[in-house]
């Protein structure tokens, strides 16, 4: 069990996981509040956020001193919420602890860990993840701070950096690829599926690129209909999908649901009398809309949002140097953060150090005092002289630690105290095992 505070990430991404594994454990909101729940019972004493994107499944964790939590636990409890087997999944997860977890979110919330460097999306859904543990009341006053300190921190990014200029999110790159593989993308017949933020950045994409046939199906009709009259196209109804799938030359889709719209054999039937030529669909999507195995019907081309890498790979190449520049304010943002996490801990430290000394004192003196020690007249005295040399020597530490926090900084301190704490255990340990051999 760890005696110190500590903050834990565990999760999976575009870079660790395919999208067949991330879709296995993705949370839509019901799901994160009800996993946030069962959170907050297993582990009553530690703060938690979970962020589930397209392309992330994120597991933030602040644990307390002695808390049992550790990233183990919190991968069990993945494959038992989502009934996934660990042999499915735990290769492609990661692990960061302190320093690199607060630096692993401040890159997350400042887009430059996305798919698409620069893309603002991410930013929204982090504070929507925050928003939604703050409901739940499973934060407290490290995750509270670390997630604003991960706003601020975006902000900063995106306000003293480039990273944002051009095509940023992974609705453009699905345009961006769409217009690569389509000869005259203007003069297509494009059908978006879902009304979303996502939906809204792919309309506000083909306008840009001179589409006028565009039509937006949502399951809510009223809301994909309002989207369209704010953008000038039409909207379509959601149980007429098949239809304008069969006319389409382009389906861009990012729809929420569980389970597939389409399956090989539904889509089969529904294009069986199609007389447009090739259909081209990018699913953005996670989970996905579109079963994997469409694309092997003839004249119909699929593409995950896994696909776009190469895409997205020449826009994170025309924003190397400027990607160096938000790392340094995340490095710089993480250091800060640190510094006040680690000066919480000097207290709690101290008095562990200082617990443990006595401790040290005492089973010197036990081991001192046996057999015709046991009954000795100056055993009173010598424990109270051991004590007061004790103490006297932890006030020396604890001046000499002082000296540090002031000029090096309470991290720093720290991080000395916690040195000397394991030392202090050690001995305490190499002690014990000794001891039969003292006799």
């Amino acid at each position: 069990m760890s005696t110190k505070a500590k903050i834990l990430v565990v999760g999976l991404n575009h870079k660790s996981a395919p999208v067949e594994v991330r879709e296995r454990l993705a949370f839509d909101t019901p799901k994160v509040c009800e996993a946030l729940g069962r959170l907050r019972e297993e582990f009553k004493k530690d703060e938690f956020v979970l962020l589930s994107t397209c392309n992330r499944v994120e597991v933030y964790c602040a644990c307390g001193a002695n808390s049992g939590t550790n990233a183990e636990l919190l991968i069990e409890f993945l494959s038992a919420f989502h009934d996934v087997a660990l042999r499915d999944f735990r290769q492609c997860l990661y692990v960061h602890e302190d320093e690199n977890a607060v630096r692993h979110l401040l890159m997350v919330a400042s887009s430059l860990d996305s798919m698409v460097v620069g893309e603002d999306q991410i930013i929204g859904q982090v504070k929507e993840s925050y928003r939604v543990a703050c409901g739940a009341k499973t934060t407290g006053k490290v995750l509270n701070r670390l997630f604003h300190c991960s706003f601020a921190t975006a902000k900063k990014v995106h306000t003293e950096t480039a990273i944002s200029i051009g095509r940023v999110s992974v609705a453009g790159v699905a345009v961006e690829l769409a217009k690569q593989l389509f000869a005259d993308i203007s003069r297509a017949r494009v059908t978006v599926i879902g009304a979303g933020e996502t939906g809204e950045l792919i309309v506000q994409h083909l306008l840009h690129e001179g589409c006028q046939d565009i039509t937006i199906l949502n399951r809510s009709f009223e809301r994909g209909r309002g989207m369209a009259r704010r953008y000038g196209v039409a909207a379509g109804a959601w149980e007429k999908l098949g239809k304008y799938l069969r006319e389409a030359n382009i389906a861009i889709a990012s729809a929420g649901c569980q389970h597939y719209l389409f399956g090989k054999a539904q889509l089969t039937e529904v294009l069986a009398n199609r007389r447009e030529g090739a259909l081209l669909i990018i699913d953005i999507a996670v989970p996905r809309n579109f079963e994997p195995a469409i694309n092997e019907m003839d004249d119909v081309y699929l593409y995950s949002v896994d696909e776009l890498a190469e895409v997205a790979e020449q826009n994170r190449r025309v924003r190397e140097s400027e990607i160096t520049r938000g790392m340094q304010i995340v490095y710089d943002s993480a250091g800060n953060f640190m510094d006040w996490f680690r000066s919480r801990e000097i207290g709690s430290l101290i008095g562990q150090m200082k617990k443990e000394f006595d401790q040290m004192s005492q089973k010197e003196l036990e081991r001192f005092f046996v057999g015709s020690r046991e009954n000795a007249p100056c055993k009173d005295v010598a424990e109270a002289m051991v004590r007061r040399i004790v103490s006297k020597l932890s006030h020396c530490v604890i001046k000499n630690v002082d000296a540090v926090a002031k000029e090096h900084g309470p991290a720093e301190a720290a991080r000395l105290v916690d040195s000397i704490l394991e030392q202090a255990r050690q001995i305490s340990s190499e002690t014990e095992e000794q001891r039969p051999n003292s006799n």
